[in-house]
């Protein structure tokens, strides 16, 4: 990234977006056109969902990739990570021509530092953390924008929220310290431990790089954490240290004052608690405790940020955020309900380390006692899957039914081992007395397709492209 800044005024500066169709690359190309810029773009030609956003605000991507794409006024070039220097046409093009080039990340680290920004943060629950977080201060009519991970019913099916400049609310990753480019004033933080063993060998090492992300809050910058998970409290504690000047706002059944849940139970579908700071009760409509950690978690930032702008909380605006809860409905492919036919309730979820996966299915058991849970899941990656073995065969104790396949590559994924799907499978069969084996996903549609009856739940579950077994399914016997 060098020493580029953005200009302060984007009115009419000519960017280049290499990868363009990608969540991330689109909402950050909606924000730009926001502040004004000119925004051209270039992806593979196949259809996504952010096409029809795209061509919403005017873009029209090219394809395929070829330097000829490249403006010749392009100012800036912005790219996914999925594309590289060496041998991208279009990035090819743009360094023989010395035009400033930034990765996604670095992109959006640069956009951070243009509003007064909020980091949301962990290892679990950061999409749905910050729709929560957007459509509570969409209902407020909070000078802000948002960017989610995915995309987001209350934002119109959208992974933006776009309410003004002031502020700035994002989702920032910690794979390979992309969220250090991030400039936050406030972070709120979910919940660490081992993950992208390929990057993050030891817990040790994750735990040191969420440190260094809390460490770059300014002084009095706040950290929003979560009181019931481990990892969240460590690093706290250990920042503490020597950040004593951070406002330190933890949250949780474990958490002392205003952001202490007391769980109340599930009333007609929705998750009922009270928080030590509030009188009265919330409700939830999504399902699982883990997600009313995240709502509140959401509610603390809502606060924290209005008094910021010098408001005083009242009864309306409380109301308001209750009733922005009690609608929300979740984002894509987070307890996405796909619908419902022959009786059969689909739903897909993104869930990929066993910790969130025995979280969400744990959830849904609470939420649906009456419902069969049948549950597809596709490992990501190799390394993960053999790090965390013995956690993934322990993590589907609520599942009914279970089906696994071989495990989703990944491009990043650097392993030599010989933990397959069936390894899963093995160990798996071990602790989960109904699980099943098949190869490739589409090898168990005739199987689901006998076994699933009325009143079952079908969750298709991980990283991997499972989803589209389910979506299939159900579009076959809805008819839509």
């Amino acid at each position: 990234m060098g020493h580029y800044t953005l200009p302060d005024n984007l009115k009419n500066y000519r960017i280049h977006m290499i990868g363009i169709k990608g969540t991330g690359m689109a909402a950050l190309t909606e924000l730009l056109v926001s502040r004004g810029a000119l925004v051209t773009g270039s992806d593979v030609p196949e259809e996504f969902y952010t096409d029809t956003i795209l061509n919403a605000i005017g873009i029209r991507p090219m394809t395929p990739f070829s330097r000829d794409n490249l403006p010749r006024d392009t100012q800036l070039v912005i790219h996914s990570s999925a594309y590289s220097r060496k041998n991208n046409p279009e990035l090819i093009a743009a360094d023989e021509r010395k035009l400033p080039v930034l990765e996604y990340t670095e992109a959006l680290g640069l956009f951070s530092r243009t509003s007064k920004s909020t980091g949301i943060s962990g290892v679990h629950g950061k999409t749905t953390t910050t729709a929560m977080a957007g459509t509570i201060l969409k209902a407020l009519k909070f000078p802000c924008s948002v960017l989610a991970g995915s995309a987001v019913s209350a934002f119109n099916d959208r992974s933006t929220m776009i309410n003004g400049t002031r502020y700035f609310v994002a989702e920032t990753c910690e794979y390979r310290r992309h969220f250090l480019h991030f400039s936050p004033e406030k972070i709120i933080l979910t919940s660490i431990e081992s993950d992208h063993q390929d990057y993050y060998p030891t817990y040790e090492s994750i735990v040191s790089a969420f440190m260094q992300y809390i460490n770059s809050l300014p002084q009095f910058g706040e950290l929003i954490y979560c009181a019931d998970d481990p990892g969240a409290c460590e690093a706290a504690r250990m920042v503490f240290a020597s950040r004593p000047d951070i406002v330190y706002t933890p949250y949780g059944e474990r958490a002392s004052g205003d952001y202490r849940v007391t769980f109340k139970g599930i009333q007609k579908e929705r998750q009922v608690f009270t928080l030590g700071g509030f009188s009265g009760q919330f409700r939830l409509s999504v399902p699982g405790r883990h997600n009313v950690l995240n709502a509140v978690a959401s509610i603390a930032l809502a606060v924290s940020l209005l008094k910021e702008e010098g408001h005083e909380l009242t009864v309306h605006d409380i109301s308001r955020i209750r009733s922005s809860l009690e609608s929300f409905r979740g984002s894509r492919r987070r307890c996405e309900i796909l619908g419902e036919a022959r009786g059969v309730l689909f739903m897909d979820d993104y869930a990929h380390h066993p910790t969130a996966i025995r979280k969400t299915l744990a959830g849904l058991r609470e939420f649906y006692p009456d419902r069969r849970l049948v549950v597809d899941f596709m490992s990501h990656t190799s390394s993960r899957t053999a790090a965390l073995l013995k956690e993934f065969a322990k993590a589907f104790k609520d599942a009914d039914e279970l089906i696994l396949h071989k495990i989703y590559p990944s491009a990043r994924d650097d392993y030599s081992g010989d933990v397959t799907g069936e390894t899963l499978f093995e160990e798996t069969r071990k602790k989960h007395k109904r699980v099943k084996y098949f190869e490739n996903v589409f090898d168990a549609r005739d199987h689901l397709e006998k076994f699933l009856h009325r009143g079952d739940l079908f969750l298709t579950m991980g990283a991997g492209d499972n989803w589209q077994l389910g979506r299939e399914i159900y579009k076959t016997w809805s008819g839509k």
